[in-house]
């Protein structure tokens, strides 16, 4: 069962600000997770998770890392922008997407 909720433009504009902090902070969150997971995915390793342009390392490992950080962003993000939404309907009475 879905149904719309309300929502403005002005709703729309209210929320960019908030929405952009919140973007940052998840940034900062997923960044610290993926770095956790990493270190378990990777027991091994002692530096940061490869990148692709870093020679040294196997294509696979460089996609691993990719997939896995990539996974994280998107779950972290979807988390936050959901919950920033929640919160700011709880505030204004508008839902700010749509």
């Amino acid at each position: 069962m879905t149904h719309e909720k309300r929502t403005s433009r002005s709703a729309k504009l209210l929320y960019r600000p908030w929405g952009l902090v919140g973007s940052l902070l998840g940034g900062l969150i997923a960044g610290q997770v993926f770095q956790q997971v990493w270190k378990r995915v990777d027991p091994q390793a002692t530096d940061d998770p490869p990148k692709p342009l870093q020679s040294e390392y196997r294509l696979r490992k460089i996609l691993v890392a990719a997939m896995v950080q990539g996974a994280i962003f998107s779950v972290v993000r979807a988390l936050i922008d959901r919950g920033g939404a929640l919160a700011f309907e709880r505030w204004t009475g508008e839902w700010p997407g749509d």
